[in-house]
């Protein structure tokens, strides 16, 4: 199985950015981490992240036929983004949201999900294991 892990915007400043919401793991902690979560489970995962929104739907698409599953933490863009939640529909790829901190905990703002409604589960307010959470879900329901 081959899972692409896609993170948006400010996920490279964990550690640094508000560590009482996103702890003091910095990203490449939470790389090494599923890296080796994915080693465990004898899967291939590869990273990708970037804090501009057509650079996430062109790595979204690139999972078209290339990758088993999606496990995306869409930043800010979650709230904001059609296109996103676009790119997820058209490429068909099972995909699951993952956010560190509980957003249905913090500003109204946050409680809004766009891509939500492409993917098959989310996972929120688990820290860095929630991605982990979703790797194992992928593997479980569609592997």
């Amino acid at each position: 199985m081959k899972i692409l892990v896609i993170n948006g915007p400010n996920l490279n400043m964990l550690g640094i950015r508000e560590p009482a919401y996103y702890g003091r793991e910095t990203y490449q902690d939470l790389l090494n981490k599923i890296r080796a979560h994915a080693d465990a489970k004898k899967i291939t995962v590869e990273f990708r992240q970037s804090n501009h929104e057509g650079d996430l739907v062109d790595y979204i698409q690139s999972a078209y036929e290339a990758f088993d599953g999606i496990v995306i933490n869409p930043g800010a863009y979650t709230h904001t983004s059609i296109a996103i939640l676009d790119a997820v529909k058209s490429v068909g790829v099972p995909t699951c949201e993952v956010h560190i901190s509980d957003v249905n905990a913090r500003e109204d703002f946050r409680k809004t999900s766009y891509i939500r409604a492409a993917c098959v589960l989310t996972v929120s307010g688990h820290g860095t294991n929630g991605y982990l959470e979703a790797i194992d879900y992928l593997i479980e329901h569609y592997n």
